[in-house]
This record gives C-alpha cells, sequence and structure tokens, in this order.
C-alpha cells in the first residue's frame, strides 16, 4: 500500500480547517479533486475518516488517531527536504516553536537572538498560542517545543521551569486608581475591565479571582493582544491586567501607569513544554537545551 503525502497533507488540512472546501483552498486544488482524494486515501488504508451523514461530515476515531502519524510523517519529510536543501545555504536544523503571547513579548525576542547567533544553521518557526492550544500542538506533535503557564496538561507532555513574570495592573494616567503603588484585586474589580480573548491565561486567573472574592469581572472589552490592551486602556475604556514586562513593552509611549498587584497568583511560572528528549531533533534539542539555561527569574 503506498501512501500519497500530497492526499496525507490535505487530510491533515481538512482535520485543521474543518471543512473540505478551506482546505481545499488551502492546498490549492479543487474541492471536488479534494474529495476524491480523501476517498481515495480511506479506500487506501481500509477504514472510513470520515461519518457523512445529511448534516455533512464527522471525523472518526480512525481520523484522530491517523493525524498524529501523518503529521509525524509530514515533517519528516519535510524535514528531509530542508535539511537536503539547506545542505547547500548552511541551514542544517529546523525547529517548529508555539508559545504564549507573555513568553514572546517578554523573553523570547533576546533569548532566540542568543541562540540563532550562536547556531547560525539553526531555522526557528516561532508561532503564537494560548497555553492550552501549546500543550495541544506539542503532544500532537504540531511543534516540536512549546512555552506555557505553568499548569496541568495531561502526561503526553514534559514541562521543566522557564522564566517567571510579574502581572501587573494597568490603569489610565488620570483614573482614580492611578495615584496607587500597590492595591489588591478586590479595590480594581469595581471598575470595568479591558480584558484578554476568551480562553485567555490572564482572563481565567481573573475570572477565578473575582468569583473567590464574590465580585463580578467587569469585561467592557476583550483584545487579542497586550499592545490593543494598552491602547483601550489608554483610551479610558477601563483598566486591565498584564505582565510588567509586557506593559513596559507597549505602556511606555502611552498615557497608562503600572500598579502592582498584591495577590499570590500575580508571580506566575513559565515553563519549557516538550515531548520526550529522545523525541526532539538534534536541532531541537540545542534550542531546548539554550531556553533550559536562560531560566532566570524576570529582574
Amino acid at each position: 500500500m503506498k501512501l500519497d503525502p500530497v492526499s496525507l497533507r490535505l487530510f491533515v488540512a481538512v482535520m485543521e480547517e474543518n471543512a473540505i472546501a478551506r482546505a481545499a483552498a488551502r492546498e490549492h486544488i479543487a474541492a471536488s479533486a479534494a474529495s476524491r482524494r480523501l476517498a481515495e486515501l480511506e479506500d487506501a488504508l481500509g477504514v472510513a475518516l470520515f461519518a457523512r451523514s445529511n448534516r455533512g461530515s464527522e471525523p472518526t476515531a480512525a481520523a484522530y488517531a491517523l493525524l498524529n502519524m501523518a503529521r509525524g510523517v509530514l515533517h519528516d519529510l519535510d524535514g528531509i527536504a530542508v535539511q537536503m536543501r539547506d545542505y547547500q545555504a548552511g541551514v542544517r536544523g529546523h525547529v517548529r516553536l508555539v508559545a504564549n503571547v507573555s513568553a514572546i513579548t517578554q523573553f523570547l525576542p533576546d533569548d532566540l537572538q542568543r541562540f540563532m547567533a550562536s547556531h547560525t544553521q539553526v531555522q526557528v518557526q516561532l508561532q503564537e498560542q494560548i497555553s492550552t492550544a501549546v500543550a495541544r500542538s506539542v503532544a500532537e506533535n504540531a511543534a516540536d517545543l512549546g512555552i506555557l503557564n505553568e499548569g496541568n496538561y495531561g502526561d503526553r507532555v514534559a514541562l521543566e521551569p522557564y522564566r517567571t513574570d510579574e502581572l501587573v495592573l494597568v490603569v489610565p494616567a488620570g483614573h482614580a486608581l492611578a495615584r496607587r503603588r500597590q492595591l489588591r484585586l478586590a479595590d480594581a474589580l469595581v471598575h470595568d475591565f479591558v480584558g484578554m480573548h476568551p480562553g485567555s491565561a490572564i482572563n481565567n486567573q481573573l475570572t477565578r479571582a473575582a468569583a473567590a472574592l464574590e465580585m463580578p469581572l467587569k469585561l467592557r472589552i476583550q483584545v487579542t493582544g497586550y499592545d490593543a490592551l494598552c491602547l483601550m486602556v489608554a483610551a479610558g475604556l477601563g483598566v486591565g491586567v498584564m505582565p510588567r514586562g509586557s506593559a513596559r513593552l507597549y505602556g511606555s509611549a502611552l498615557a497608562v501607569r503600572t500598579i502592582t498587584l498584591d495577590e499570590p497568583w500575580a508571580r506566575r511560572q513559565l515553563m519549557l513544554c516538550r515531548r520526550s528528549h529522545e523525541s526532539l531533533s538534534p536541532a531541537a534539542r540545542l534550542l531546548a537545551d539554550h531556553l533550559r539555561a536562560t531560566t532566570a527569574p524576570m529582574p
């Protein structure tokens, strides 16, 4: 039985896009040709990958099992092509890294600059994801390494300390709280909040903390990045919570103030996430070792 890499790549796209039409467009083939390739893949494997009905099609258990294996096969094939091509160009390694926005805005620019300056033959593909998605990507072999918030993500990934950061309250310069240097969350919950997008670690933490205080979290608006959060706070739409390093980066040019949060959960541990050490490519091991060596508290 011969498996066509093109069909495997199309299958992965269908699983990720949840629609044949979108997957076909992503892979630059006609939707009818995509459907035919999926049917041929099912025939070759002798198993149904999608349960079809009048309401559409749903992936079967076999499809989810194949997804992990297909990603591994395609990554290996891409790795062969990249390494052979890059021998000529002098680049002999490729690492897929996923990380949450806190790591990307505070630590990874400097850490990756030092790594890539020392390892000029290694390429790093970096993608931003929320922590739960980071763990899932690493577990499913969609990424080699991840940086996420400390937590319980199951036994399919291993976690090691990376960096610590501190959450602070960000308020407009003329806000009633702007003169405070430190406060408890209860003092801020009486005001409107600018929140991060649903599912973000900070929003989840604020929701839990507000529930413990039996106070509502009044999210007036939600954004997808710390730069947008600072802009909305500066515009007077509410107060927000974000890492101190990110607030220093984005808020320095805006009329906002940062206030220390006197809460035990405001200091967080970021973790390096991977599968088994043996499963990593030589380039990924080099990067993992480098990131472990940078482990230190935020200044």
